[in-house]
Order: C-alpha cells, then structure tokens, then sequence
C-alpha cells in the first residue's frame, strides 16, 4: 500500500507525541530523513490544531506548512488519506507489556489503558477529527485495525491463555468470546454510549465481575 504498512518505527514528536516513521523506500538510494517525516505529520497536526479541516488539507499545503518540498512527502504517502493513516498511528500510545505476575492484574493494566484512552477521544477534538476521517476509509480503518487495534488484541489474548494454562480462566469457553467480555463494556460507553461515565476504577470492577463468571469450578 503505502509507506504506511510494515514495521514502524518512533520518535517523538512535539508536545510528547510519538510520530511513527514508516520504512526506507528501497527504490531509493539515499535513506528517508525521520526529521522530514515528523515535520510531516506534526505540520498535520498543527493545521487541524488551528481549525483546518481535513477537507481543506491538501498534500502542497502540508508540504508549505512542514517546510518540505511536495515530492518530498509523495516519496512517502501516495495520498492524503495514507497520510492521515500515519497521523492517526501517531497519536496512539502503545500498551504497556504485561507483567505476567497475576493475570487479574495484568487483565486490569489492559482494561485501564482502553478506559484513557476512551477518555482521551472524548477530550480531544483532533484526535476525533483524524479517527473520523480515517473511519471513512474503509481500506484504510481495515489496515489500522490489523496493523494496531488487532495488536492490542494479541496481548489480551496472550494474559488469557496464560490464565487457562495457570487454572485461573476456564479453558473451555472460547477465547475471542472472552476477550470480547473483558473488552465490551469499555468499548460500548467509549463508542456507543459516550455520554456514559468512564470512572476510575472501571477496569477493576469489569475484571473482577467477569473473571467471578469465567474462573473454574472448585
């Protein structure tokens, strides 16, 4: 597809936020400049930041606004719309690792970190106009859920198993079933009901109301 796919790597741009930069074109010689591709997509950022629509944002424009030539940001986005696949990446946080020490533990750390971040779409006006722009993409809101939302899903995935081979999770229900249960009622407040609360101590009330249905019998 586009620069956009494969293993990405980070630096942090302005205001904390981690610019994924995406590989080197192997068509070219000389190496992509990561300075180039964060003054990209920060230019982004701050013209959505100043009211710019995604609707007005054209690929010349960035290109001004980032102090970059034109073909300096073709050479990495084909378009606007891989762009803002990039721009979207950017603002994600990655989950932290588990500690593997207690899977009720490790279910909450999970549980909590979709909880801010359902939080943070709520509270921040840019981060909603780039999940929507990209939402409206549907190749492009594909290839986010199997580059990024699936790889949280792993890591879910992986406590699990960890609590079915330890004896603390039922093995015989299905796991993307249960991952759904752990997951579900931050998603439905955080998409589908966003006028409900996302209080502190969510996570733990989730986890513990699921996990006293899904431990095995004694």
């Amino acid at each position: 597809m586009s620069g956009t796919a494969g293993a990405d790597t980070s630096r942090t741009g302005g205001a904390g936020t981690a610019v994924h930069t995406g590989p080197a074109d192997p068509r070219r010689g000389r190496p992509r400049s990561p300075a180039a591709d964060t003054a990209i997509i920060e230019a982004v950022l701050r013209l959505i930041e100043d009211g710019v629509s995604i609707g007005e944002l054209s690929m010349e424009r960035i290109a001004r606004e980032a102090g970059v030539g034109k073909a300096t940001v073709y050479r990495r986005w084909p378009g606007k719309s891989a762009l803002m696949l990039d721009v979207m990446r950017s603002l994600d946080t990655d989950i932290p690792p588990p500690a593997g020490v207690c899977v009720r533990d490790d279910l909450v750390g999970i549980i909590e970190f979709l909880r801010i971040r359902g939080l943070a779409k709520r509270n921040s006006a840019l981060l909603r106009t780039v999940v929507t722009h990209v939402k409206a993409q549907p190749a492009l809101w594909r290839e986010y859920h199997e580059t990024v939302v699936q790889a949280r899903r792993e890591v879910l995935l992986s406590v699990l198993r960890r609590g079915m081979e330890r004896g603390e999770v039922r093995a015989d229900r299905d796991i993307d079933l249960l991952a759904d249960l752990f997951v579900g009622p931050v998603l439905s407040r955080a998409l589908l009901h966003e006028w409900a609360d996302l209080p502190e101590g969510l996570a733990e009330e989730i986890v513990d109301t699921v996990l006293d249905g899904v431990r095995p019998p004694r």
